[in-house]
Parts: structure tokens; sequence; C-alpha cells
């Protein structure tokens, strides 16, 4: 017969009789306890053991841990995506222009361009002087050399404007300044040899003289009409701000290094921004598909294209019918008279204050300074009411003939008082010429934004064809400019007499002739 037993967990067990003197059934404890219940036979024995207490206890233990673990995982997880987050962060907002519309890329890194395009123009007008007492120079030999500069940047300006049209703006650009930064560094070695360092400049002039065409095809290709004018001002801007660097830095760095060494640092900085536009246009090609074709894209491209096919794209230009247009001939003309001031102005003026209002080199230098400083202030003011008044539905080519008569008009205004014998102090002198060659800074907001107004298609070409015969007084100006000086020694017939004709004549061209009004030059043809 079976025998039902209780059993408590430390294993005492109390039989189904009552002890003596007890009044109840079971035995009183100080605790209750668990107990199992064992029903027990003679052959086998049915136990419900603590060892599935124990296993039970296991598994939630080990459901614990996994949760745990898993709960770990997860934290883990989520910290790892963080970081990706930051680092995704950290890495879209650097550089700080990574996300900066691609064509304020494209302007930010052309006007760096033209900086230091005019630190390596301006620099031989400094350097000449103390050059001419080395060499024995005369103002007609110094004349020759600052000259040289102008041929080659007259034979580059329409093959640079053909070239930036097939290859486009950027590749063009990204060449011109290779050039002309090893020519600048040459011009040390090259100095006591007079034919190497008149090719030296020639070859200073040939890689300056394509970057307007270029500069222009971008921002032609790249800029809308009512941000065109803010757009030509920074990047042609960038002249004055380069001339402003190059008459700074010039001075102390011949007075403690030589002459020598504003060649070769000048030259340094454009071969520096040669090597970083190749690592941003990298960085572009990859971050930006959809952007404008980079430079190392266009020049692959362009040496898979055939030399019959460059020849079929020149003939394909509509020569004829620029030539038979008015306002191409205005602008001509205009491009030729602006020149003649600020080549010459540009050449000479140090050399003016120098010998007319004698100052010493730094004084010259600094006082030079002057102008092509207040033009960075007039061509903001410029751009940003130009751009305004076309905003507001004033007619494009009213506001680039208002803006180019100012351009031509107040320079010529200012010579005329600065070559009058009034008696005036050279520092008044000073603030009157800085005054007039300021203001013509308003010609970025007329004639230079009128190429891109007739024909987005041909502007870089059109400015190469204004702007070949723009760079002829750099050749016959600024060469005839020191032989006037040594035959007349007049600073007003030589440097300022031929330039207030040019400015009066060209604005008389320009308001009769010059129109902003778009041109289909390829049906004309």
């Amino acid at each position: 017969m079976a025998r039902l037993t209780l059993r408590p967990d430390n294993s005492c067990f109390f039989s189904h009789t009552q002890r003596a003197n007890s009044h109840t059934p079971f035995t009183r404890t100080t605790s209750f306890q668990r107990f199992h219940f064992h029903l027990s036979s003679s052959n086998h024995t049915l136990r419900l053991s603590r060892i599935v207490s124990s296993a039970q206890q296991n598994a939630k233990e080990t459901q614990r841990v996994s949760m745990a673990k898993a709960k770990a995982k997860v934290l883990t997880d989520l910290q790892v995506e963080e970081v990706e987050k930051q680092h995704e962060t950290l890495s879209w907002n650097w550089p700080p222009w990574k996300n900066l519309p691609q064509r304020y890329k494209l302007i930010g890194t052309t006007s760096l361009a033209f900086i230091i395009c005019n630190m390596d123009k301006v620099n031989l007008s400094i350097a000449i002087i103390p050059m001419s007492h080395q060499f024995g120079w005369n103002s007609s030999t110094a004349g020759l050399v600052q000259s040289s500069f102008f041929w080659g940047y007259a034979l580059s300006q329409l093959p640079g404007g053909w070239l930036a049209k097939i290859f486009g703006g950027g590749a063009v650009l990204e060449v011109g300044v290779l050039i002309w930064s090893v020519a600048t560094a040459l011009v040390p070695f090259l100095a006591g040899y007079m034919p190497g360092l008149l090719l030296s400049r020639v070859l200073v002039g040939i890689g300056e003289g394509v970057s307007p065409s270029a500069a222009t095809d971008l921002i032609a290709r790249s800029i809308p009409l009512e941000e065109r004018s803010r757009a030509v001002a920074l990047v042609f801007g960038g002249l004055s701000v380069g001339s402003v660097m190059g008459l700074l830095l010039a001075p102390p760095l011949i007075q403690n290094l030589g002459w020598e060494s504003v060649f070769y640092i000048f030259g340094l900085l454009g071969i520096a921004w040669f090597l970083g536009f190749q690592v941003l246009e990298g960085g572009e090609t990859q971050l930006n598909a959809e952007s404008l074709s980079s430079a190392q894209d266009i020049m692959t491209q362009s040496w898979k294209t055939s030399l019959r096919e460059l020849n079929g794209s020149l003939k394909d230009v509509p020569w004829k019918a620029f030539f038979q247009n008015r306002a191409v001939w205005a602008m001509i003309y205009a491009h030729f008279c602006g020149s003649w001031g600020h080549y010459n102005c540009l050449s000479w003026l140090p050399t003016f204050f120098s010998e007319e209002l004698n100052l010493n080199l730094t004084e010259a230098a600094w006082v030079s300074i002057l102008p092509p400083l207040a033009s960075i202030f007039v061509t903001s003011l410029a751009a940003q009411l130009a751009d305004n008044l076309i905003s507001r539905g004033v007619e494009t080519t009213v506001v680039r003939k208002i803006c180019q008569s100012i351009a031509f008009l107040s320079p010529a205004i200012c010579m005329t008082l600065s070559s009058l014998d009034l008696g005036l102090p050279p520092w008044e002198i000073v603030g009157i010429l800085t005054s007039g060659l300021a203001l013509s800074s308003f010609a970025l907001s007329g004639l230079y934004c009128t190429h891109q107004d007739m024909s987005p298609e041909y502007a870089s070409i059109l400015l190469g064809i204004t702007n070949t015969v723009g760079a002829i007084p750099g050749i016959v100006g600024v060469a005839l400019t020191g032989y006037l000086l040594d035959s007349t020694h007049s600073w007003s017939i030589s440097l300022f007499a031929p330039s207030i004709f040019f400015y009066v004549t060209g604005t008389i061209i320009w308001l009769a002739f010059a129109s902003s009004k778009p041109q289909s030059f390829s049906e004309q043809n």
C-alpha cells in the first residue's frame, strides 16, 4: 500500500501519525517551507525534485543574460550609428565650402586666380625701379620691358576665347595660371639677358591673356542674368585686390630680400593655386556628379577631340556677323580706350609718384595702392546698383551705358585736374587720381557685362576680340609713354593727355552705339 509523505526543503520527513500532545496534524515551524510531494511505490518513485526548480532558475538566468546582451548590443549599435552620423556630419560640413552652390565655388576660385594674376602683373611696376638702377635702363628701355607683357597678352586673347568655348573656361584658366606663374618665377634668371627677359614677360602675358575669356565663359554659362553684374564684379574685382596685395607686398620684399624675391614668391603662389585647384576639383568630381564638368574631365575630353573637329568649330564661329554689328565695334573701341588709361596708369603711376611727387619706393608703392583699393569698394557698389536696376525692370542697355559713362568720364575729369598746373600739393593730386581711377571700376558693370548680355554662347570669343584690341594700348601706349617722357619730360603730355582723349571719345561712341540686346550671331552669319 502506498504511503504519502511530505518532504520539506531541509530534508526532514514528517509521518502521517500524530505525535503525542499535538493538536494539529502537522508540526508547527517558525517559517513556512516549500514542500515537494513524492508518491512512492515499491518499484519506482515519482518525484518532483528541486532539479526542475533549479533548471527553471537557470533558464530564467540565461534569458536575463541574453536580454542584457541584446540590450547592450542595441545600445552599441545606437552608439555606432550615432558616431557614424557625427562622422558623416563632420565629413559633410568639411571643407566649409562643400555645401556652397557650384556657381559660387567657380566664382570664388576664379576670383582668387585673378588676384594672383594682377600680383604678377604689378610686381614689375615696382621692381622696375631697382632693376633700372642695377642694369642702367632709361625710361624707354623700362617702357619696353613693361610693354612686352602686353605682346603675349594681345596674342592670346582670340585663341583664349576660342579654347574656352571648345574646352571650357575652367581648363583654359587652369593652364593659363600655370604658364604665367612659371614664367614669373623665371624672371630673375633672365633679367640680365634682355631677349630672355622679354620672352619671360611675353609668356606671362600669354598665360594671363587667356584668363579673361576663360572667366567670361564660366560666368556666361553658369550665372543667371540677375546675378551677372555681381559675378563679374567679384571675379574681375580680384584684379584690384591683386594690385593692392602686389603693391603692398613688393616694397618690403624688395628692401629685405632683393627685387628677385617678388618674382619667386608671387610665381610660387600661382603654382600653389594650380595644385590646390587639382585637389579641390578632384573632390568636387566625387561629391557632385551633376556639377559643371571639371577641368580635368574637360582636358581628358580635349585630348580625344580631333584636329579636324577643332578646325570645324573654329570655322563655325560667326566672325562676319561679329564685325557687321555696330554694338560689337562699340565694345571694341570702348575696350581700347579703357585699357589705354588703365594700363598706362598701372605701369607708370609708381614712377610718377616717385619722380614727380618725390616719394621714396615704399611711399610710392603705398600711394599706388590707393586707386585699386578704392576700386574694390566702388566695384561692389556699382555691381549692386546695376543688378538692382535690372531687377526693377530698367533696360539692360541703359544700365550698361550709365555705368560705362561713369567709368570713362570720372578719370578723364580727375586726370585733367591733375595735369593742370593748379599748384596742388602732392597728396591732393594723389586723392584726385585715386577717386578717378576708382570710379573707372564701373566698367565691370558696363562694358565687361555686355559680352555675356549679347551672346552667352560666344561671350568668351567676343571678349577675346575686344581684349585683343584692348591689349594694344599696353603694347603701344606703355612704350610710347616712356618715349614721350624721355622726349618732353612732361607727365601731363606723356601720361595724362592721351588717356583723357580716349576716355572722352570712348564715352561718345559707347553712348551712340552700345547695346546689350541678345544677338543671334549664328543666324546673321
